[in-house]
């Protein structure tokens, strides 16, 4: 998607506070039709905008209360074997690539402190990692948003 109108963030601002709501709901709450409202869905949900479902299940409710990003140092050559293999460790939720003197930061959730010594160690011992550094999540303090940003579209920000 190349640009958000107007309409376009009023939409995903009202789906961000009542996403369960159906294309009819969200058409006569906005006094749109609800074929512009369809429409809309359909080209964000082909072009990815909108993010999975999966990302609104806590895993604290999975059974892993602990997060933990782990800054990790790669060897260049060997950061596509890092990637993938850090997608095979199911406890790993996100991983970016960065620009400066870390190369990723991962992001894993674990059971106990126990289950995130093994994560560490699963970590460090792949191929082209070459070194680690974790910080514990003590509290979410913001979550990851985006009706600010929608927000600054129509004036409010």
């Amino acid at each position: 998607m190349t640009n958000v109108d107007a309409t376009d963030a009023r939409l995903l601002i009202e789906l961000a506070r009542t996403p369960r709501a159906t294309g009819v709901e969200l058409a006569q709450r906005l006094g749109l039709s609800r074929n512009t409202v369809q429409a809309r869905l359909a080209r964000w949900d082909a072009e990815g905008l909108l993010a999975s479902f999966e990302r609104r299940v806590d895993p604290v409710v999975l059974g892993y209360p602990l997060a933990a990003y782990v800054a990790t140092t790669v060897d260049q050559h060997r950061l596509a074997g890092v990637v993938d293999a850090l997608e095979k460790i199911p406890e790993v939720v996100e991983v970016y690539g960065l620009a400066g003197s870390i190369d990723l930061s991962v992001k894993i959730v674990a059971r106990d402190t126990d289950d995130l010594y093994r994560l560490a160690g699963q970590i460090l011992e792949i191929p082209g990692v070459e070194r680690t550094n974790m910080s514990l999540v003590m509290r979410e303090l913001v979550r990851q948003r985006t009706v600010p940003l929608l927000g600054m579209i129509l004036g409010d920000g």
